[in-house]
């Protein structure tokens, strides 16, 4: 009997001080694809999370807690990646994050949403920033859910934007991965540009599976075949390398207009055949204007971390989450939550705001074009991007009309 005091004291002894140190740090579960086809983009979005918490507990943190940003492996896989989100919730996250593949975000979402309606007291929040399918902040909106990267829609705006306002462009092909966000990005192609420019004609829209094709030649060959003056994709990591790879090779000169032209490994795999030709729309390029403290930013993690500075909008993300919470005086989910909606900040690259009505982030955007004359050069090439000329999209203009109608928290 007393043996089992003892042991009873020392496991209520070990649990206090688990509960102890959680309330002293500010915990984000990191749910993305480390193995697999599609794990450096992984690793990369890890480290500008990584980065982001230290520059935040260099300041103090949040409300005094140290922040955590631990990787849990989805392996790009919905079923895994909610696998993940439970043990994560077993083991006291409540902040979720993760980007990379629409139909995980939209999995995690779902997951979230019946988790914290079964424990209303132990909410978890889901940090999206860069899952674009619209349906996300629209018909599928979620309390519990927010995200910082522009979405489908709000991208292919600027791209047809500029296809307005180039005549010689007569026909498109269009190319995406097989999945609800690939899905997202043709049919808001295919319908912007008969609102914009009916008189191009769609020569091609083709889906292929995710991460699987290993050889895009046989679809270039039919993008050659069909005459096309430009292709649009929105095609990420390996995808996008393999398929420019593919064009550079085969010889097509067609304008590329793409929503990851600039994402990890995709320039190295581009190359000189790309330049003049290949376009992005991002919130960021190397080759914007900066004020000397964030030009030594981007420095200093590149020199920490070997790797280009990409994804700008982590950093928003976590400047905000900071903010929000310290608004709030708590770092108790839906406080913090409450706190986000409408928040407006002013990022290294202009003001930014979260929509109060579907959780959406407004922030400026830019159509760059690959270039070999520009100072801020990529993974160790003569290349990077720029603004083409009228490529400024003012946060303002961005914004869509939204069919969310938002359950919030009693």
């Amino acid at each position: 009997m007393k043996k089992f005091a003892l042991a009873t004291a020392a496991t209520f002894a070990l649990l206090a001080s688990s509960a102890m140190a959680q309330d002293d740090t500010f915990r984000i579960a990191y749910i993305e694809g480390l193995s697999g086809p599609f794990a450096n983009v992984g690793d990369q979005g890890l480290k500008h999370f990584t980065a982001a918490a230290n520059k935040i507990n260099a300041e103090g943190g949040i409300n005094g807690a140290k922040v955590v940003v631990e990787p849990f492996d989805g392996q790009t896989n919905p079923r895994e990646s909610l696998v993940q989100l439970q043990r994560a919730i077993d083991e006291g996250f409540q902040f979720v994050t993760q980007g990379n593949g629409s139909s995980i975000a939209s999995a995690l979402i779902e997951g979230v949403e019946k988790h914290n309606k079964r424990n209303p007291d132990e909410p978890v929040l889901f940090l999206n920033y860069a899952a674009v399918d619209p349906a996300f902040t629209n018909d599928r909106c979620s309390f519990w859910h927010f995200r910082f990267d522009a979405d489908a829609d709000m991208k292919m705006n600027a791209i047809t934007d500029w296809l307005e306002s180039q005549p010689d462009i007569k026909s498109v092909y269009i190319i995406g991965q097989d999945y609800s966000f690939g899905k997202a990005v043709a049919d808001a192609a295919v319908s912007q540009i008969k609102e914009k420019r009916p008189d191009i004609e769609i020569v091609g829209n083709e889906l292929h599976p995710l991460g699987k094709v290993k050889d895009f030649t046989p679809y270039i060959q039919k993008i050659m075949s069909s005459g096309a003056d430009a292709v649009i994709t929105g095609n990420w990591g390996a995808d996008m390398q393999l398929l420019i790879k593919s064009a550079s090779e085969a010889g097509l000169e067609a304008p590329f207009l793409t929503y990851y032209g600039g994402g990890l490994g995709a320039v190295t795999a581009m190359g000189q055949s790309a330049v003049g030709r290949v376009m992005q729309v991002s919130e960021f390029h190397e080759n914007l204007d900066a004020s000397e403290e964030q030009l030594e930013a981007i420095k200093d993690f590149e020199d920490e971390f070997g790797l280009d500075y990409y994804y700008l909008r982590i950093f928003t993300l976590m400047d905000m989450l900071k903010a929000a919470a310290e608004k709030a005086g708590s770092n108790e989910p839906t406080e913090v939550a409450m706190a986000l909606e409408g928040m407006e900040a002013d990022s290294p690259y202009g003001h930014v705001t979260m929509r109060a009505d579907n959780h959406q982030l407004l922030q400026d955007l830019y159509i760059s074009i690959l270039s070999d004359d520009v100072p801020g050069t990529v993974e160790g090439t003569p290349f990077g991007f720029k603004t083409v000329e009228n490529g400024m999209i003012d946060a303002a203009a961005t914004k869509t009309e939204t069919t969310c109608k938002m359950d919030r928290p009693n």
